[in-house]
């Protein structure tokens, strides 16, 4: 054999190898276009840029194939109506809170947040580990859905208050803006929830239309200006110890991808619900000195509003436990790891916490 007739034949080996290469490629990392609506608005950069994230990594993964199109709440499809809009087929996707969907069925809250649940460490931890993925799964995809955890903000601020809250009593016939389900335990000790959007918040609270409003914590907080309006910001936000976002897909739209895109969306969704905590983790003990420095006056709630707020949830569990069997199989399963997961936090982080927050506090850090 000449050098020429094998260089000859090698390059046309190659180029039948490169031909066969292509198509499967192509199979493999089709182009997918997909609409996400977001429950944010834009301006909320932390939480609603979890959706931009997932987007991105998803995009960088597949050379550009696996487009996700993200869409602040409103602009396709109002905030509080994103899941029924991606499980309708209107988008094949949403980045949402599923507590926003309590009122049609109180089981859409547990993965998500209910008062007194987890904090952000043990509902990643029972999501991931605890089963807590495919047991919210098999409630979503009753719905049309399929979700996997695309955030956190972790423990969220107990809200801001025109007055002092310091007994019970206090709480008889305030109005408060406050998310559906906590609202409805909160009605229970007097309190008058109101829904209220985002950005109707701080002139309802300048007007007086109401008395306190929760939102988030220190730096969405910030940025809506709150404490110009109302000065006493309490904490803990004992209903949101650990708020999951979720990102949600059409379930029909999610089984029709190949294997390797439903795998890349699911650890593009894992890698955004980490960052989102991370970042809120990064900014807001900067947040918490601003708005000290501009006149908020941090209070914490007090052991008898804390008890009383605690004993309200539980008999609300108590009753939904006897008449809602998917509440109650969610529930039972995060009450099962709860015990566990605050026992094992108070004996090295606790203390570890503790002695370095005293540091900070003498000025030793």
């Amino acid at each position: 054999m000449d050098r020429r007739s094998f260089l000859t034949r090698g390059a046309i080996g190659a180029a039948a190898a490169t031909a066969l290469a292509a198509p499967a490629v192509a199979q493999s990392n089709p182009q997918i276009r997909w609409r996400l609506t977001s429950s944010f608005p834009n301006s909320l950069d932390t939480i609603y840029g979890g959706a931009v994230t997932l987007a991105r990594y998803l995009s960088e993964a597949t050379d550009g194939n696996f487009e996700i199109q993200v869409f602040p709440a409103g602009e396709l499809v109002p905030g509080l109506e994103a899941a029924p809009a991606t499980a309708a087929g209107s988008v094949e996707a949403c980045h949402t809170v599923s507590y926003y969907y309590w009122g049609q069925d109180p089981a859409w809250a547990v993965p998500a947040a209910i008062p007194f649940s987890l904090n952000a460490r043990g509902m990643n931890a029972w999501h991931y580990h605890g089963g807590g993925i495919d047991l919210a799964n098999q409630f979503y995809a009753k719905q049309g859905l399929i979700a996997f955890p695309g955030g956190n903000t972790g423990v969220q601020m107990g809200g801001w208050y025109r007055r002092e809250i310091n007994t019970v009593a206090d709480l008889q016939g305030l109005k408060m803006r406050a998310g559906g389900f906590a609202g409805s335990i909160m009605s229970r000790l007097g309190v008058v929830p109101q829904q209220i959007a985002g950005g109707e918040i701080y002139s309802a609270l300048e007007r007086g239309t109401i008395d306190a409003a929760e939102w988030v914590g220190p730096y969405d907080d910030e940025k809506l200006g709150f404490a110009r309006v109302a000065p006493y910001y309490y904490y803990p936000g004992w209903w949101e110890g650990g708020p999951t976002v979720h990102f949600m897909f059409n379930l029909e739209q999610y089984d029709a991808l190949p294997a390797n895109y439903k795998s890349l969306l699911r650890t593009a969704a894992q890698a955004a619900d980490a960052d989102m905590l991370q970042k809120y983790d990064w900014l807001n003990p900067i947040a918490i000195r601003n708005l000290v420095a501009q006149g908020a006056q941090l209070r914490s709630f007090s052991p008898e509003i804390l008890e009383a707020c605690f004993n309200a949830a539980n008999e609300v569990y108590a009753e939904l436990d006897a008449t809602n069997p998917e509440f109650k199989t969610l529930w039972d399963s995060i009450k099962a790891f709860r015990s566990e997961w605050y026992t094992w936090s108070q004996v090295a982080e606790y203390n570890y916490d503790t002695f370095m927050m005293a540091k900070a506090n003498a000025g030793q850090l």
